[in-house]
Formats: C-alpha cells, sequence, structure tokens
C-alpha cells in the first residue's frame, strides 16, 4: 500500500471475493432456504481449494511487494538492522497479509483433518484477521488528519462489519442475512480501496485546493489551509456515502436475479408413519421409515407431503 497500486491491487482481491461470496450464499439460500447453513469460504469443481490458493498467493505477493519489491534496496531494514521510520507502513501492511495468509492456511488444514469446531475455528480465523486489519489501519502510522486519513477512518466501518459479522457467523451459521452483509463489506472495502488508489495517487483526480506531496518516502496529499482540507474531507464523506448506495442497490439487485434464476430443490426427508394401529412405536420391531417427497416450487411456500 501507500501508492496506486499498493491499494487498487488489494482492492481488486477483496472485490473478487466479496462477489464470489455474495453469489455463492445468495445462491446456496435460493437453493436451500430451509436447511441453509453458511460456510467461511466456497470450493469450486476443478480445484477444491482455488479461493485459499488465491488468498495464500495475494497475501505473499502482497508481503513480497511491501517487504522486498517495494524497497529502493529490496529490504525494508536499514544497514543498522533496525526498521527506517519510512518503512514503517510497509511493516503494518505486510502484517495485515501475513494474518490473512495464516488464515487461508488454516482454513486448508481444517478442512483436510476435518475437526469437531473447524467451521467455528475458521470463522474465528477470518475473525483474528479482520480485527488485525482493523487494528493496523486505526492505529496507522500515515497521517490521520489529511485526505488519505479521512479515507482510511471511513474504510474502518466496513472492516468493523467484516469483524462483526464474522463473529456472528460464530454463533449463526444458519442466518444468511449475516452472511449475505459480511459478503457486501468485502465488496465495498473493495471498491473503497480502488476508489482511494486512483483519487490519492492521480494527479488529476486531486480534490480542487489540494496537492500531492513526497513526503518521508512517499507521496501524499496536502491542502492549501484548514478550508480546502475540510472541503477535501466532506467530499470524501459523500463519496462514501454514494458508493455504499451503489453497493447496496448492486448487492441487492444481484441477490434477486439468483433468487429467480435459482429455485429451491426438492428434497427427502426421512420420517415414521403414523402409527394407525397405537403399536409402540419405540419397540424395535414395530418403527418402520418411509421417504417423504417435498416439494417446493417457486413461489410455492406450503410443505406438500405424500406417503
Amino acid at each position: 500500500m501507500g501508492t496506486l497500486v499498493g491499494h487498487v491491487a488489494p482492492g481488486f482481491g477483496f472485490l473478487l471475493l466479496g462477489l464470489w461470496h455474495l453469489f455463492n450464499h445468495s445462491k446456496l439460500h435460493s437453493l436451500h432456504p430451509t436447511t441453509y447453513t453458511s460456510t467461511p469460504w466456497f470450493p469450486t469443481k476443478r480445484i477444491k481449494y482455488l479461493e485459499l490458493f488465491f488468498i495464500m498467493l495475494a497475501s505473499s505477493a502482497s508481503i513480497s511487494m511491501e517487504l522486498f519489491i517495494g524497497p529502493n534496496r529490496h529490504q525494508p531494514l536499514d544497514p543498522d538492522g533496525t526498521i527506517p521510520s519510512n518503512h514503517l507502513h510497509n511493516f503494518e501492511h505486510s502484517s495485515i497479509s501475513l494474518t490473512f495468509l495464516v488464515y487461508a492456511l488454516f482454513a486448508l488444514a481444517f478442512d483436510k483433518l476435518k475437526p469437531k469446531a473447524g467451521v467455528a475455528m475458521t470463522q474465528l480465523a477470518a475473525a483474528l484477521a479482520f480485527s488485525q486489519m482493523l487494528l493496523m489501519f486505526h492505529l496507522h502510522s500515515a497521517d490521520h488528519m489529511g485526505v488519505e486519513g479521512q479515507y482510511h477512518s471511513l474504510l474502518q466501518l466496513a472492516i468493523l462489519v467484516s469483524l462483526v459479522t464474522s463473529l456472528m457467523g460464530i454463533g449463526y451459521p444458519r442466518s444468511f442475512i449475516v452472511s449475505f452483509i459480511r459478503s457486501v463489506s468485502f465488496v465495498f472495502e473493495g471498491v473503497w480501496m480502488i476508489v482511494m488508489g486512483y483519487v490519492l495517487w492521480t494527479p488529476a483526480l486531486v480534490f480542487k485546493g489540494c496537492f500531492m506531496n513526497h513526503e518521508e518516502g512517499h507521496t501524499v496529499v496536502r491542502c492549501h489551509g484548514h478550508e480546502w482540507l475540510g472541503r477535501a474531507k466532506s467530499l470524501v464523506n459523500i463519496q462514501f456515502s454514494w458508493l455504499l448506495v451503489g453497493v447496496m442497490v448492486f448487492s441487492m439487485g444481484l441477490y434477486l436475479i439468483i433468487n429467480r434464476a435459482y429455485t429451491e430443490e426438492y428434497q427427502y426427508l426421512d420420517r415414521l408413519p403414523d402409527d394407525e394401529s397405537g403399536d409402540d412405536l419405540e419397540s424395535p420391531n414395530k418403527l418402520r421409515q418411509s421417504q417423504s417427497f417435498i416439494a417446493v416450487g417457486k413461489g410455492m411456500r406450503d410443505i406438500e407431503l405424500q406417503r
């Protein structure tokens, strides 16, 4: 981060991940509204762990870019082995990526080893990754008072939603709304980071009354006085509000399209038949099982039971 690519690249990563979760959670709920159970990640047909591999690759690339590729000497330390002030933000950003890398590794391990609390532990690992992300942006070494600080402050709201819904997913795994809001927060984080990258590091998009200034090894946006700074922050707030409305319209519209395209699947449930003779149903010799056909069509919510 700290550059256009450093914000746009992870922004696209969050955007793709959010769209992937938004589509799959909406599809899963449309097909199985009564038995829906959320999942921290979704496998694909050809490569089961594609999502986790994507997170691992993106996180590793981010760490490499921050600590080894980006710095002029291709390493972030001073000759005496200490961390220079102009590279503090590199370690902060790489720490966020490291946490997501650990999450993906443990998600893969939990799925392979299949412990009893594997899904809940995966959700917890995701929540810890977002808590790390929230902590780093809240205590960021970059300027909190300028335009970039305003973008970071608003980004923390979206991260907080991701953190809370990840924790709620542990206690409410069958809540579609929790998963839906979590997916939307991913999408919004991605969109916001992309907008932030272009606005803060494209000279033509810098707010009126502000300018780009090179400080401590990276470029920041400064404004000519408090009046222009206040105007720029207000425009950032307006951007946030408009993008929030846009993401909301897109997400709910996508849900309606998916809900229309995928109807609830037929399910077969095992049940005990009514004992018409009054015999003891608890007797092993008296127990019988039959399959009931539950057909739920589009627009039909009443369950039709046929024996």
